[in-house]
């Protein structure tokens, strides 16, 4: 569930303010709720999304007392890969413990959502061969992901894949480059590793 989704769930428009988001979520929460919708699983799951929905966006949205506007995260294109700065204010959320509390922005959440998104988006690229924008896009989220396994295995396959295509497209030099890069990035990965060798085979038969 993207931001979008969660203003579309709550019958807003993205960009709505705090209060907005406050007003909708009890409306439709009262609406769904189990308690007033017993043995209605569609009811149940409605009013689940719609929490869910709700603390997403409780996240990225401020308070309007704090004179700040809600962050976004850019979804399109290489944009996946470079999600706009997040306030460091805390967010107050509504609690059943202590109403009222500040409640730091949850942005292992969103991090999570957003490397996946980009997994997506770099699959397209690579089944498209749209090796540049798939390079590009795997370098930007390595940059900001830089300790996580995932995302430099990702990075290694995409110059993997590349270098292999440059075989192919009879540009050996260039080919080499990419094909050491992805031994550099994720020098671990046997079978990627494997995979390599036989590129660099080829290579040599090709010489």
């Amino acid at each position: 569930m993207d931001l979008g989704d969660c203003y579309r769930l709550l019958g807003l428009r993205s960009g709505a303010s705090f209060a907005d988001i406050k007003a909708s979520y009890r409306r439709l929460a009262q609406q769904y709720h189990p308690d007033i919708n017993p043995d209605d699983n569609k009811a149940k799951d409605k009013f689940i999304a719609l929490t869910e929905a709700y603390k997403l966006l409780l996240t990225v949205v401020l308070p309007e007392e704090t004179g700040t506007h809600s962050s976004r995260i850019a979804t399109s294109g290489h944009d996946d890969a470079k999600a706009t700065h997040w306030e460091k204010t805390p967010v107050t959320t509504v609690t059943s413990q202590q109403p009222g509390k500040p409640k730091p922005p949850n942005l292992s959440e969103i991090e999570e959502r957003l490397k996946w998104k980009t997994y997506d988006q770099l699959q397209r690229f690579l089944q498209e061969r749209r090796f540049p924008q798939a390079i590009a896009l795997a370098e930007a989220l390595a940059d900001r992901m830089s300790t996580d396994a995932e995302v430099r295995q990702w990075l290694a396959i995409a110059y993997q894949i590349w270098g292999r295509a440059l075989i192919s497209e009879n540009q050996l030099l260039k080919a080499r480059i990419y094909l050491k890069k992805a031994l550099k990035t994720d020098p671990h990965n046997k079978s990627l590793w494997y995979e390599i060798q036989r590129d660099f085979q080829r290579l040599e038969q090709i010489f």
